[in-house]
């Protein structure tokens, strides 16, 4: 029996809504931090200290224009005295995506700038006596970081039945395909992914397949619309690939065969336009005479 017109519908009217004063209905937060490119000129005191720092980021531009897909471009900045390094800094920068790496050699710290492509390198020696070496580059991931991200030697493809315990559901079959796929990989190859999300597996699968694939020595967190942590594996060109939202709640976990996964890295278009922007801050720090 359908509810008559001449009575105001449950949920409506005096009593439905909170007294004024009170409380009402609590909401979730919603998601929020992307950040957008805007233009920013450092505040510069002593004119003098544009001179070195427009030399440096004229270089800059001048390597982001010419560059081309599969390109690596280098620009030294260790002789930069602390004004110079200050000013560059200031005008270049923090992107979204950071890396680390970690192995036996030392370790490399990687900032992207706000110019996607343009990535800041500090290299620190495992003797703290050695002085740190920074560079920049220009390319669609750093080289260097690629160089030393898996082993040199991979290990031994191990025997996966041997390795079922009690309650690995599907690891074995993932494995079996991971590990065919890092082995058949080559340059131009497109990238194969797993995703994890939608397959069915249990926490001894996921405890198995960490296992077998190993630890890399490269993590790389890629902020934007929420956090992307890509972790590389011991396994050559296997990587683990995990996205959470702004409330930091994983909400897709992936493994991926590739040299590097592309959300960590910059697209030609995104480099071609960095050289522009770069243009823009330099004909600003330049001055109107210039």
């Amino acid at each position: 029996m359908s509810a008559s017109f001449a009575f105001p519908p449950i949920g409506f009217g005096p009593g439905s809504t909170p007294p004024e004063g009170e409380d009402g209905l609590q909401y979730l937060a919603m998601p929020s931090g992307v950040s957008v490119y805007a233009a920013h000129l450092p505040e510069i005191d002593d004119p003098a200290q544009v001179r070195p720092a427009l030399a440096f980021l004229t270089g800059l531009r001048d390597m982001a224009s010419q560059w081309v897909p599969g390109l690596s471009m280098l620009l030294k900045r260790d002789g930069l005295d602390a004004a110079t390094r200050a000013v560059a800094d200031d005008a270049l920068g923090e992107g979204e995506v950071s890396v680390l790496l970690e192995d036996a050699a030392g370790r490399i710290e990687v900032q992207e700038t706000v110019f996607a492509g343009v990535w800041t390198l500090r290299a620190l020696s495992p003797d703290p006596t050695q002085p740190a070496r920074e560079q920049m580059e220009i390319g669609a991931f750093p080289r260097a970081v690629l160089a030393r991200a898996f082993p040199a030697r991979p290990a031994a493809a191990p025997d996966l039945a041997a390795l079922a315990t009690e309650g690995v559901v599907n690891a074995p079959a993932i494995l079996t395909e991971l590990l065919d796929r890092s082995a058949a990989w080559h340059p131009g190859r497109a990238a194969h992914v797993v995703n994890l999300s939608l397959l069915p597996h249990t926490p001894e699968d996921l405890e198995l397949i960490a296992r077998v694939l190993g630890r890399g020595g490269v993590t790389i967190l890629s902020r934007g619309y929420g956090n992307c942590r890509i972790e590389a594996t011991a396994t050559p060109h296997v990587w683990r690939v995990r996205y959470f939202n702004s409330m930091d709640t994983l909400i897709l976990d992936t493994i991926e065969v590739a040299e590097v996964p592309e959300i960590a890295c910059a697209a030609r278009e995104d480099i071609a336009d960095s050289a522009t922007r770069l243009a823009e801050i330099c004909a600003a720090l330049a001055g109107p005479d210039a």
